[in-house]
């Protein structure tokens, strides 16, 4: 038996043969083609055919619901419109070579361009690029890369997962998922998590003759076991039963309150993208929804969207799922979201640049037509208006006033709108430690916990080289959510979660015990977090805090004449 660690991305546990999933290799001919024009032609015919299959996977990618996975693709058959990286191409075939000596040439000098790029965001499309190199050479070579995977359940290894790769795999077959490369943002986690597949990855010791070994793949602590011993074996194996009996039983919190045995009451609200996750809020029972990100509606758009388009997707969920609250989230565009038709300039720092509602407020007609959707959607259910990377009072006050404006607009034209309430997303330090100040102008704040701990740790967290420090539990980040939600509560301003640190099982008590009002997770999430709430018992601590409550308010009274001076 051996054992090898990786980095999990998912917990659970696969068993089952390995499938080492190779890459093809490409044998380029290096001497002169005998037809320039045929070469020219064949190059052109990949193009376009690569091209269309990046549209297709583009198509499945959002009938599916994946529209994380669906920009990748959108992007990939926008590259192949690039006219940089193909009359480079072209060139190096009228130089006298062949197409598929063009194709690896050419695109290995832009991925290089992109490795050498200041941004880790841009130096992360270098992969983007040798996955069109790869697909446009397969295309050339006639491979067909429908067989890598096999066809038998396995748990399957690789060097990376490339996203064309890992949107062709046949998911039925698909009993874990191991890499030696990759990162907890890469194509790879993206698709584990989308599945709740077990999943390491930076395997450093991966080797060819895995292939076909019997394996136990142990997402809770990290590793993989190439043939196991017996006990093993039969310890994982009861482990793997038992989550399958949890997974079913978690079906029987569908209906029930995310309450604690003590009674303490937590809204439970899932995430989402877009209107295609409205059977996902539906089928998890998710309470609400906590985030809409409504910035998918524009990287999901070849051009800017009208304020019809906007409000038709808006409608659709909000009528979808009254009366439950739905909370959009105003355009958060900007940083590792970009998108062509905005011409943002390139920024040394874009995490800490011209992003969210800094372009808002800056393009206010830009701003007004989302926020006019907005408002007219309000009549068809429950919204909850979301401003993002707020960090000042004025800011709030001017989002609101161009809401307002808005409004009275819609007023005078004779449309119908509805309720709703105003929020904001507490994501920086600056406004978690102005919270009492900006509480007052809003009804509810959101912590986004993933750019908090970016900005109060100084982590980047595209960046893979980061992994070890990143520490998502850091006090300083838990102390600034709980002074967050003590803020709001003074003002009468309830408080949620919607980043990723909802979801850790390791952290729900410790927000019950803050006060949270509200987790917002991926629907995938909400019944295992119901469970962990309907779990937790905290009359004791809520008894030992009304002890030190009292003992405070004693202390605090001065007896004789100095308390009858002050009282």
């Amino acid at each position: 038996m051996q054992v090898f660690q990786g980095i999990k991305i998912v917990n659970g546990i696969a068993i089952g043969k390995i499938k080492i999933y190779k890459t093809p290799v490409y044998e380029i001919n290096e001497g002169a083609p005998a037809d320039v024009d045929a070469e020219l032609a064949k190059f052109e015919s990949a193009r376009v055919k690569v091209q269309e299959q990046q549209n297709a996977l583009y198509d499945k990618e959002m009938k599916d619901g994946h529209k994380d996975t669906a920009g990748i693709f959108e992007a990939h058959a926008l590259m192949l419109d690039d006219d940089d990286l193909i009359d480079s191409c072209k060139e190096i075939i009228s130089d006298g070579h062949t197409a598929e000596f063009a194709v690896r040439d050419g695109f290995e000098a832009a991925a290089e361009m992109f490795r050498n790029m200041d941004d880790p965001y841009f130096q992360a499309r270098s992969a983007d690029v040798i996955d069109l190199k790869n697909s446009m050479l397969d295309v050339l070579f006639g491979n067909d890369t429908e067989s890598l995977q096999g066809t038998e359940p396995a748990i399957l290894v690789a060097e990376d997962m490339a996203p064309s790769e890992t949107v062709k795999l046949d998911k039925s077959l698909l009993l874990g998922l191991v890499t030696r490369q990759g990162s907890s943002n890469s194509h790879t986690a993206i698709l584990a998590r989308s599945m709740n597949l077990p999943t390491l990855i930076q395997c450093k010791d991966i080797a060819d003759d895995w292939d076909g070994k019997f394996a136990i793949l142990d997402g809770y602590n990290a590793c993989i076991y190439i043939e196991p011993e017996q006990k093993i074996i039969d310890e994982l194996s009861a482990k793997q039963a038992e989550d399958r009996k949890k997974e079913a039983e978690l079906q029987q919190l569908k209906g029930k309150t995310s309450v604690t045995k003590d009674g303490q009451k937590v809204r439970v609200y899932a995430n989402i993208g877009g209107p295609k996750d409205i059977n996902a809020v539906i089928e998890n029972d998710a309470e609400g929804v906590g985030l809409f990100r409504s910035e998918f509606v524009y990287l999901n758009s070849k051009t800017d969207p009208t304020e019809d388009e906007q409000f038709e997707a808006y409608k659709k969920v909000l009528e979808a799922l009254a009366p439950r609250l739905v909370i959009i989230r105003t355009c958060d565009i900007g940083a590792d979201k970009t998108i062509d038709y905005m011409n943002l300039d390139k920024e040394d720092n874009p995490a800490l640049g011209f992003r969210a509602i800094r372009i808002c407020l800056k393009r206010p007609e830009f701003f007004k037509r989302q926020l006019r959707a907005l408002l007219r959607a309000s009549a068809f259910g429950n919204l909850g208006i979301m401003f993002p990377m707020i960090i000042s009072r004025w800011e709030v006050e001017s989002c609101k006033k161009l809401l307002e404006e808005c409004r009275k607009e819609l007023e005078y034209e004779g449309v119908k709108v509805g309720k709703y309430e105003i929020g904001i997303m507490i994501e920086t330090p600056a406004a978690a430690l102005c919270a009492d100040d900006l509480a007052p102008e809003v009804d509810f704040f959101s912590l986004g916990t993933n750019d908090l701990t970016q900005y109060t740790c100084a982590i980047d967290r595209q960046s893979a080289n980061l992994e070890d420090f990143a520490d998502t539990h850091h006090p300083a980040v838990l102390r600034l959510i709980r002074e967050t939600i003590e803020a709001g509560h003074r003002h009468n301003t309830w408080v949620g979660i919607c980043g990723e640190l909802g979801a850790d099982p390791t952290l729900t008590e410790e927000f019950l015990k803050m006060g949270v009002d509200e987790l917002s997770v991926n629907p995938k999430s909400v019944l295992p977090l119901r469970g962990n709430i309907r779990n937790a018992d905290l009359s004791e601590f809520r008894k030992k805090q009304a002890q030190e409550s009292q003992a405070q308010d004693s202390n605090q009274q001065v007896p004789g004449f100095w308390g009858r001076l002050f009282k």
